[in-house]
């Protein structure tokens, strides 16, 4: 334990001496996530709301009557087998209570049935697939404080529907989380005759080319692309959509999957060139409340982060942030360590004032998803890179 002190010390450049005065063992937080993935930014995110949040519970005294908080964390690769045997481990170690995981949804599916055969609680920041939640496990501990893929799929579809959009066309990975999101599409779009998807292209993490498939959809009279990428195919598919002449590039919606890496080094110029927008949940950029400037601050102290526009991943570090103190509230209530106590005392958490928003019971034995479609937002790079809220966009 003594070591795994020094190490968070370490992280978060303090030293023992000025940390808050231990009276037991720290309460341990593991996160499984992929950080050795190609140009990974979330991880990295997530990990740096938590142990902002870590930072202020202990120099408030920890939990439980003085014992801090640490991290503990692990590298997936996006590997499910890597990931099930990292939360095994996790699992056994002593006075850990809960899990993070990261981005991408089918690792984090695979390791559903892990994770409840554990009794793990698992707290997700990230990954969007609705069957994370809406699983059939009794009870379940699984938690999100994150975006939905039935939130995300119909405020893009509004969105574009608000700009005279009616026939659209998906592209998507070829992977749960595309296929999550092409039903969430559909049974929206249910409710809108006049709306429709023109066609649905599928393709993989390494292919070389999207070209094809975006001028097939656009053949069959897609007015806007629904995407569903991370960077490295978006990037792609924008560089080959900023080569063709101006009258051939339609918008380009897309979901939050984009974020999670360097889009803006990777897409370069292409990002200006087409009109591309994605959904978020949060942005620090213009909040000027107390909590924002606070976190933006510890940021700059602990990570030497310049400002709110530098902050890669934004929405994972405030998730996460907010999550973990979410987590220690439920450690709290619960007056122990014990992950049964603790994930029943997450459904009964009262009203919390936190940094994406004032949570009026953030989970219940019924809901395990803290965030609404109403808290997501339509946003676009801005030439510098920051991820810029659009004023407006869909009201």
């Amino acid at each position: 334990m003594l070591i795994l002190g020094m190490v968070l010390c370490l992280i978060l450049g303090t030293s023992p001496a000025n940390a808050a005065p231990s009276s037991g063992p720290a309460v341990l937080i593991g996160l499984d996530a992929e950080f050795s993935w190609p140009g990974s930014t979330s991880a990295q995110a997530i990990e740096k709301g938590i142990l902002i949040a870590v930072d202020e519970i202990n120099q408030r005294g920890g939990v439980l009557g003085g014992r801090p908080l640490q991290l503990i964390k692990k590298d997936n690769g996006t590997v499910p087998a890597r990931s099930i045997r990292n939360l095994k481990e996790l699992a056994e170690t002593p006075e850990l209570v809960a899990a993070f995981c990261g981005r991408f949804s089918p690792t984090v599916i695979e390791a559903m049935e892990t994770v409840h055969a554990l009794k793990l609680i698992l707290l997700d920041p990230w990954a969007a697939a609705d069957i994370i939640t809406d699983n059939t496990y009794l009870p379940s501990y699984a938690f999100r404080l994150s975006l939905r893929d039935s939130y995300a799929m119909p405020t893009l579809l509004r969105y574009g529907r608000s700009r005279g959009i009616r026939t659209f066309g998906m592209m998507a990975l070829n992977t749960t989380w595309g296929r999550s999101n092409l039903q969430a599409a559909e049974s929206f779009l249910t409710k809108f005759p006049d709306t429709k998807l023109a066609g649905t292209r599928w393709f993989n993490w390494q292919d070389e080319s999207l070209l094809d498939k975006y001028l097939d959809l656009k053949r069959l009279g897609a007015q806007a692309i629904l995407l569903v990428a991370n960077d490295r195919e978006a990037s792609i598919l924008l560089k080959e959509m900023a080569a063709l002449p101006k009258a051939e590039r339609i918008p380009v919606l897309s979901h939050w999957g984009v974020s999670g890496g360097q889009m803006s080094a990777t897409a370069g110029a292409a990002l200006q060139e087409v009109d591309f927008v994605m959904v978020q949940t949060y942005s620090f950029i213009g909040d000027q409340r107390p909590r924002a400037r606070q976190v933006v601050a510890a940021a700059n102290r602990l990570f030497g982060i310049p400002n709110a526009r530098a902050i890669e991943s934004p929405v994972g570090l405030a998730h996460a942030y907010d999550l973990t103190h979410l987590l220690a509230r439920a450690i709290e209530r619960a007056g122990s360590t014990d992950r049964a106590a603790v994930r029943q005392a997450l459904e009964q958490l009262g009203d919390y004032d936190g940094l994406i928003k004032r949570y009026r019971r953030p989970f219940s034995n019924r809901r395990h998803d803290a965030l609404s479609e109403s808290d997501v937002i339509i946003t676009r790079y801005a030439p510098d890179g920051a991820i810029v809220p659009i004023t407006g966009a869909l009201q």
